[in-house]
Formats: C-alpha cells, sequence, structure tokens
C-alpha cells in the first residue's frame, strides 16, 4: 500500500477502480488544521486530469505499469505500428495514445510502449533525439540580438524554434518533453 504522504511525481496507484498516475504534488501543512496532500492526477486509461486532496495518512494499493522498449516501425491512418524487438510481434496504437511529444519521434526509433494489465495507454519517446533541419529561413551576418531564433521544420514534420546560425541540412538535438532546441548535433 501507497500512502498519501509517500506520494511522488509518476507514482501510479489504484483509486476507486480507476489507476492514476501523480503529475504534482505538494504538501500543504496549513497553520490551523490538519496537513493535507493537494495533487494533481492523471487517469491513466481515460487521459483526463483531476485535481485532489488526500488526507496523508490514506493508504492505496500501487499500480504496476509495465514499460517496454518497442521499435517505431510505421503509420497507416490513425494507427502506429510498433514493434516487439524480442518476440517481433506488431502492436497497433491509436493516435488518441500518443501524447504531443510523439512529433519528433522517425521510423526505427526505440520508445518505451507503457501499459497497464495488457492495455496500452502511452508512449514515451526517448528524451532527446537527434534529427535533420529539411526547411528554415537563411540566418544572416549582423542579424542578431540576444537569444534570437528562427522557425525551423523537422524532417518528422515538426516545428522549432532554433538559433539564427543553424542552416537547412544540420542536425540538431532536441529535448522530446519540452520540444527545445539543445544543440547542434
Amino acid at each position: 500500500m501507497i500512502s498519501a504522504g509517500d506520494f511522488r511525481n509518476g507514482v501510479t496507484f489504484e483509486m476507486d477502480g480507476n489507476v492514476f498516475q501523480i503529475i504534482e504534488f505538494q504538501h500543504v501543512k496549513p497553520g490551523k488544521g490538519a496537513a493535507f496532500v493537494r495533487t494533481k492526477l492523471r487517469n491513466v486509461l481515460a487521459g483526463s486530469v483531476v485535481e485532489k486532496t488526500f488526507n496523508p495518512s490514506d493508504k492505496f494499493p500501487p499500480a504496476f505499469v509495465e514499460r517496454k522498449d518497442m521499435e517505431y516501425s510505421y503509420s497507416d491512418g490513425d494507427l502506429y505500428y510498433f514493434m516487439d524487438s524480442e518476440t517481433y510481434e506488431l502492436v497497433p496504437i491509436n493516435k488518441s495514445d500518443l501524447d504531443d511529444s510523439f512529433r519528433f519521434v522517425k521510423e526505427n526509433m526505440i520508445c518505451k510502449v507503457v501499459s497497464y494489465k495488457g492495455k496500452v495507454f502511452g508512449v514515451e519517446p526517448p528524451n532527446f533525439v537527434v534529427l535533420q533541419i529539411t526547411n528554415t529561413d537563411p540566418g544572416f551576418k549582423g542579424d542578431t540580438a540576444t537569444n534570437a531564433t528562427k522557425p525551423a521544420t523537422l524532417e518528422t514534420g515538426a516545428e522549432i524554434r532554433v538559433p539564427l546560425f543553424i542552416d537547412e541540412g544540420e542536425s540538431v538535438k532536441v529535448d522530446t518533453r519540452s520540444g527545445e532546441y539543445m544543440e547542434r548535433a
């Protein structure tokens, strides 16, 4: 059992027949009254986000979420196919189960497929990926200000902001969690 006083970001637990993952938590000790834990939770099966407060002594059974490395193979309409590298089985995942960070994933990239009791509810791409820039405006000498950026389209079709000195055809490292340019590759 997990007590609400032990909550941390990313912890998954069962409550009221649903599985929740903690997005944010805060231990609150008001000057008057008992302490409590304020949380922001995501229902991992439905995808909804709720805010809830708990008594620190509340206990919940842990939910064991499986994270498995799978290779992204291809997409066909709204289905994205991932190959299990051990069994070579293709697993179709609906587009609605993919979050915004999936726009940085290209074919043959290894991702973590997250499931609970066999039901896939998410895909976690690598934290950092190296992608090539396919389209961006040229930067001109003297056309600078502090931290000036310009839009650039990556080989996956995603658009990010890059410094002015980056040109078409260069490879850049991107943080998939925030969608930010990190460095040249």
